[in-house]
């Protein structure tokens, strides 16, 4: 179940957006707009929603939360931009790696 919402995610819908890898939920986050896609297959899923809902291509940025170990990680395709000076899956620029942990940090905070 994909729930994208810019409030932080209950219990309640962290268990849901549990149901597609139990132990990893998988983000994109909007780091201009603070709005949170998370709980799909694939990153572009939650990305083509943002997009739609009409976030910019460069303000989106995937990763997701190991909820076992609460630690939050970098990686996802859709960071693949060279044209945002990003060329690997991680977000490579540590300004906006710090952007997105502390914005995972608010949507996830009642379990990290």
């Amino acid at each position: 179940m994909i729930i994208t919402k810019a409030t932080p995610f209950t219990k309640d819908e962290i268990e849901k957006l549990r149901e597609e890898f139990d132990f990893y939920i998988k983000t994109v986050i909007d780091i201009d707009k603070k709005v949170c896609s998370a709980g799909q297959n694939r990153h572009f899923e939650s990305e083509e929603i943002l997009l739609k809902q009409g976030s910019r291509q460069s303000d989106l940025w995937g990763g997701g939360i190991d909820l076992e170990t609460k630690t939050i990680d970098f990686n996802s395709f859709i960071n693949i931009r060279p044209s945002d000076n990003n060329r690997d899956r991680y977000i490579q620029d540590p300004k906006i790696q710090n952007q997105f942990k502390k914005l995972s940090e608010y949507f996830f905070k009642i379990i990290l």
